[in-house]
């Protein structure tokens, strides 16, 4: 096999000036989605509920919008408005989740509905609008953030009172992204169009910390010891996104540091 000449192999990860939409931008793994991807050098488009100019990141490739992400009409609205600015939006990234933490012996119907709607509806409604728009195109590339919980439980042994639990409801919503990706990877394929999923592991967050026991508990229970930090989240959706994975479609990429092993 011919090798890449050095400017062409390094270009396989290129991500300037591709425009992406990031949904759920204003969370903790969505700021550092965008930011990721500015820092890459790409047109930047962070999308969350009653989010402005001000709430995220800062830099002149990165826009902002406000997106209902369970209402068709404000999900068709926005792919509206982007493409009147756009010709084509190159990666859309779902990456808008929510969860609920009581019991599931307390869980309201409300609340169910809720985390099914904003997770799974929510994808659906902006893969469909997408799809819509993009299959003009013979091209496009969409990254579902699933999650670990998507393909094992919790183990509730790693709880103590007062701890954030991780939902039924929430690991049901993350298995069907998962399985949503290899539908659409499928079904789009033949419109150029790419469909993949990340699943990450527990992911530590230093503004909202989760308590030192589940920390401890979690990380003996993971191969690596520790959680993740959102950063290492990042380089696996830039590789998605990238024509590095030319090739790569209905696949669902874990980083878990090894916790679904076992």
């Amino acid at each position: 096999m011919n090798r890449l000449p050095k400017d062409e192999k390094y270009g396989l990860f290129n991500l300037e000036g591709k425009t992406v939409l990031v949904t759920g931008a204003k969370g903790q793994l969505g700021k550092v989605i965008c930011q990721g991807f500015v820092d890459a050098g790409s047109i930047v488009i962070g999308a969350d509920l009653d989010l402005d100019q001000k709430s995220g990141i800062q830099g002149n490739d990165i826009f902002y919008y406000s997106l209902d992400i369970v209402s068709k009409k404000s999900v068709k609205n926005l792919f509206s408005e982007l493409y009147k600015k756009h010709t084509s939006v190159d990666v859309l990234i779902n990456n808008a989740g929510v969860s609920t933490f009581e019991h599931f012996e307390d869980r309201s119907e409300e609340s169910f509905d809720w985390v099914s709607d904003v997770n799974l509806k929510g994808t659906f409604l902006c893969i469909q609008d997408y799809f819509k728009h993009q299959k003009i195109n013979k091209c496009g590339n969409v990254i579902n953030i699933a999650s670990v919980y998507g393909l094992i439980s919790p183990d509730p042994r790693i709880y103590r009172e007062g701890d954030r639990r991780n939902s039924e409801v929430y690991g049901a919503t993350k298995a069907g992204i998962i399985q949503m990706t290899k539908y659409f990877a499928v079904h789009m394929a033949e419109n150029g169009i790419r469909v993949n999923a990340v699943s990450p592991g527990g992911i530590y967050n230093p503004e909202n910390p989760q308590s030192k026991y589940f920390i401890n508990e979690y990380s003996k229970r993971n191969p690596m010891s520790r959680m993740a930090n959102a950063e290492e989240i990042l380089g696996p959706v830039l590789y998605l996104a990238s024509d590095a994975s030319s090739y790569v479609t209905g696949h669902n990429l874990v980083v878990d540091g090894g916790m679904s092993c076992w």
